[in-house]
C-alpha cells in the first residue's frame, strides 16, 4: 500500500490532472457541454498578464471553455486533484473505511472538507439501477443500525435504523434503509432486485412468510438456535451486516439517518468490488466519478 501511495497522481497535482484525462477521456476528448469532440487547449502567452490555467480547454463547436474536472464530483473544488484522487485510494483500500477525521489529518486539510470530499466520494460509488437483477441463490437479512439507548436490541429496537439487505453468494450485495420492517417493504425490494428463478435463503421471520409462493423460499430458524440447515443460512448477509457494523462503530461512530444511504454505497461498493486490489478498486471509483455532481456547499482555504 505505502509503494502505491507514491503515485504520481498522488503527489502531484498536474500528474493527477493527466490521470484523470487519461481515465476519462482514452478515446479522445469530449466537451462536457455539448457532447463534441473537437477541443484544443489553451496556452497562454509567457508575457500575458492573465495566464491561462493547465488543463483548460476550447470546444471548437460550442465555444465554452473546460477542464476534465467539469461534470464529476471534482468540479468547482478547491481541494487539490492529486489529494481527491489520494482520499478516494485510501477509502477504497480501507476495509472498514475512513473517517473524516483520519482523511483531515492524512490530507492535511480541514476536518469539514474532508468530510465534504468523503460524501462526495461515496456518491461516486453509488451503484446505477440494477441492469440484471441478483440471480443464482440470494440471501435476505436485516439489521438496525445506530442508536445507544439501552434495552431491547434486534427487531423492535428503538432509537435504530432498519438496514435491509440483499446478497447473492459470491456475488453482489443490495443494502437499503427501509422504514419499517413490514412484509410489504421486504417482498418490494425482492421483487425489484431478485430474478424470479433464483433461490432465496431467510430467517423464518413473519415478513418472509409466503415467498414459496413467488420463489422457491428456504428458511432457518434462529429462534431455536439454527443457524445452518442443509445449504440454507444467512451466513453471508450477516458477514457483510457485521463488517458494516463494525466500520460504523468503529470508524464513522456515529452515522445519521440523513447519509445513511451514502454510507451502506460505500460499504455495498468495496464488497461488489472485494475480488480485485485496492488500485484496481479505486480506478472503477475513479471512473465511477463521471456525471455525478453531489450538491454540498465546500469549506473554502483548502
Amino acid at each position: 500500500m505505502e509503494a502505491n501511495l507514491l503515485a504520481p497522481q498522488f503527489t502531484d497535482e498536474n500528474k493527477a490532472r493527466e490521470y484523470l484525462e487519461q481515465m476519462r477521456w482514452s478515446n479522445g476528448i469530449v466537451c462536457p457541454h455539448c457532447g463534441s469532440n473537437e477541443a484544443y487547449r489553451l496556452e497562454g502567452k509567457a508575457d500575458s498578464k492573465s495566464p491561462v490555467r493547465k488543463g483548460v480547454l476550447k470546444c471548437k463547436a460550442c465555444r465554452e471553455q473546460f477542464t476534465v474536472t467539469v461534470g464529476t464530483i471534482f468540479e468547482d473544488s478547491h481541494i487539490r486533484l492529486n489529494k481527491w484522487l489520494l482520499a478516494i485510494y485510501l477509502l477504497c483500500s480501507s476495509k472498514k473505511g475512513m473517517s473524516a477525521h483520519q482523511l483531515h489529518r492524512s490530507l492535511g486539510i480541514s476536518y469539514k472538507s474532508a468530510w465534504f470530499m468523503a460524501h462526495r466520494i461515496r456518491y461516486a460509488m453509488t451503484q446505477p439501477p440494477l441492469v440484471d437483477k441478483l440471480q443464482g441463490i440470494v440471501e435476505a437479512d436485516e439489521t438496525y443500525i445506530g442508536g445507544k439507548a439501552h434495552g431491547k436490541r434486534g427487531r423492535g429496537a428503538e432509537n435504530k435504523v432498519p438496514v435491509f439487505a440483499l446478497v447473492e453468494r459470491g456475488g453482489r450485495v443490495r443494502p437499503f434503509k427501509t422504514p419499517a420492517v413490514t412484509a410489504k417493504n421486504l417482498r418490494e425490494k425482492i421483487r425489484e432486485n431478485v430474478d424470479k428463478k433464483a433461490t432465496v435463503m431467510t430467517d423464518e421471520f413473519l415478513a418472509y412468510k409466503g415467498l414459496s409462493a413467488e420463489y422457491e423460499h428456504h428458511t432457518v430458524n434462529h429462534s431455536i438456535g439454527e443457524y445452518v440447515n442443509g445449504n440454507a443460512h444467512t451466513n453471508t448477509a450477516e458477514g457483510f451486516f457485521s463488517n458494516l457494523k463494525r466500520g460504523i462503530n468503529g470508524v464513522y461512530h456515529h452515522v445519521s439517518e440523513q447519509y445513511l444511504d451514502s454510507y451502506l454505497s460505500e460499504f455495498a461498493f468495496r464488497y461488489d468490488n472485494r475480488k480485485v486490489d485496492d488500485v484496481a478498486r479505486a480506478t472503477m471509483a475513479v471512473k465511477g466519478t463521471q456525471g455525478k455532481r453531489l450538491i454540498l456547499k465546500e469549506p473554502c482555504g483548502n
